[in-house]
């Protein structure tokens, strides 16, 4: 996944997963490559009225680590809340907040894009995408884009949720809460709340469904 030499923006939401994905690769970075340097980037959505306080944790977090950060606060959530996009709020979001951190690794000439999706999340939008977006995909551990200008890469794609919150709880890290209206009766969250349903039913299931993407029988599909 790394490179000797790599520049490496760590896209942090403040979110367990990606808090935890900076903790671990301050704390490990130098045994995957030489010469690494890594940037965390946080961008505020600019839900609520608690920017300040989000800003402020993230950055004490940083600082704690030891990490060059940048911070881009930004109206994304109101915005991708408005009335005519109330169809879709999360991809409007989820888009414009990835697109800030596109713009930060050009500007900082940055080669891999680091985010925290780990195992479970890559079986949910298998689902997610098969229920909503009539489409049998989901994302890859290490993937190159705009023509190899960035590669985005997972680190946690094999990684249980499970485990990612108890290193949460082991070493104290911080979650902030974005105060998104979406959160918790999104699409997302329906997916989710789907799954853990199967996998109580059906002890496994969840395992099943990960490693259908690499069963895909193409002689069956149209």
């Amino acid at each position: 996944m790394f490179d000797d030499g790599d520049h490496i923006i760590i896209a942090v939401s403040g979110g367990a997963d990606s808090m935890a994905l900076a903790y671990l690769l301050k704390n490990r970075y130098t045994i995957y490559a030489k010469d690494l340097r890594l940037t965390a980037a946080y961008v505020d959505m600019g839900f609520g009225d608690q920017t300040d306080q989000r800003c402020k944790i993230i950055e004490d977090y940083f600082q704690y680590l030891q990490l060059d950060y940048r911070i881009v606060r930004t109206d994304i959530g109101p915005y991708s809340h408005q009335e005519k996009m109330k169809q879709n709020p999360c991809f409007i979001c989820s888009h414009l907040r990835r697109k800030k951190i596109f713009q930060l690794g050009n500007e900082l000439k940055a080669q891999k894009l680091v985010f925290g999706h780990h195992k479970d999340d890559v079986a949910e939008t298998l689902l997610l995408n098969i229920v909503f977006g009539r489409q049998i995909s989901s994302f890859l551990p290490v993937m190159s884009i705009m023509e190899g200008k960035f590669t985005l890469v997972r680190p946690l794609f094999f990684t249980e949720e499970e485990k990612i919150k108890r290193l949460v709880s082991q070493k104290e890290i911080p979650v902030i809460d974005q105060q998104c209206p979406t959160d918790g009766h999104s699409k997302r969250q329906y997916i989710k709340e789907l799954m853990q349903k199967i996998e109580k039913d059906y002890p496994g299931a969840r395992e099943n469904i990960f490693k259908s993407i690499r069963h895909v029988k193409t002689e069956y599909l149209f």
